[in-house]
């Protein structure tokens, strides 16, 4: 294993297999062909050809389309078809877009459906860190057994998907205060740091998502504790045990890899006199659909 294979593996995806979702002739997603299938049994909500899924032309605004789609999704989940209903929707909109800076939303779905959809989801990853001396130690967190996806692996301190309704560093405060019992006011010093993206093919659909990436510096005497049930334990690792861990294997859910990458490249332990694939490595934290 190396770095790079990490970046390699969270973009492995064959368009092959998957139809373009448009809304108003506007790319925004990708559907398996399967579930295109599925929705070609609800045609007053979705037209589907062999290469396209499209909404229906008649659904015009986000209340009206995010309402129509809901219902056919309810149903479909009904029959199994949509796993791991969540009650908590996220925007689509075309991937160029900023839907947590006010750009242009064209509706909302429910996130156990957008990666059926291969709609770009948003979410925010936070690094809590520590100084001892001149050496990083960084906060790890394992999932519980009982999480939907994922259980029992590594994650970073903090993270979770950006639903619509509230904005990105006031629903990173609110994550950190559930999953690490980070008060607010210390939550409020995390620096945003930049984005990381990527294209995953997993058995539930695609993901083209992207990430907001935050660094908090926290003090030598703060231990987090999970207050929601979605974190088995916290530990303090030695930045070196971090980043050799990553390179190793699979501990760690698969995007936190990239996350940890991220950060490891911004504060200089991986660096272009060391890391054969620097440059690659670098330019590959933004992949593309």
């Amino acid at each position: 294993m190396s770095f790079l294979d990490h970046i390699t593996l969270c973009n492995r995806h064959d368009l092959a297999g998957f139809r373009r979702f448009r809304i108003e002739g506007r790319a925004v997603g990708w559907v398996p062909h399967g579930f295109a299938e599925r929705l070609a049994g609800h045609g007053e909500v979705f037209r589907v050809a062999d290469t396209t899924v499209d909404l229906a032309p008649g659904l015009m605004g986000v209340a009206a389309r995010s309402a129509a789609v809901e219902a056919v999704l309810h149903r479909l989940a009904a029959a199994g078809h949509v796993p791991g209903w969540r009650d908590e929707d996220y925007p689509v909109a075309l991937p160029e877009a900023s839907p947590h800076a006010g750009g242009p939303v064209l509706m909302h779905m429910e996130r156990a459906a957008v990666p059926l959809f291969g709609v770009r989801a948003y979410g925010e990853h936070m690094n809590g860190f520590v100084r001892r001396g001149d050496r990083l130690h960084m906060w790890v967190a394992r999932r519980a057994e009982a999480k939907q996806t994922y259980p029992g692996m590594l994650d970073n301190t903090v993270a979770g998907g950006q639903p619509v309704g509230i904005g990105v560093k006031e629903n990173l405060i609110k994550e950190c205060w559930e999953e690490a019992g980070i008060p607010r006011a210390l939550a409020a010093r995390a620096v945003p740091v930049g984005t990381i993206s990527y294209v995953y093919q997993g058995d539930g659909g695609l993901k083209p998502d992207l990430q907001y990436c935050f660094d908090l510096e926290l003090p030598e005497d703060f231990v987090p504790a999970n207050r929601d049930g979605e974190i088995a334990e916290f530990a303090l690792w030695p930045i070196e045990r971090v980043a050799e861990v990553v390179r190793d294997g699979f501990d760690f859910k698969f995007n936190c890899n990239l996350v940890i990458i991220d950060f490891l490249l911004r504060h200089g332990v991986i660096g272009p006199d060391v890391e054969p694939d620097y440059v690659a490595i670098s330019e590959g934290l933004r992949g593309t659909a």
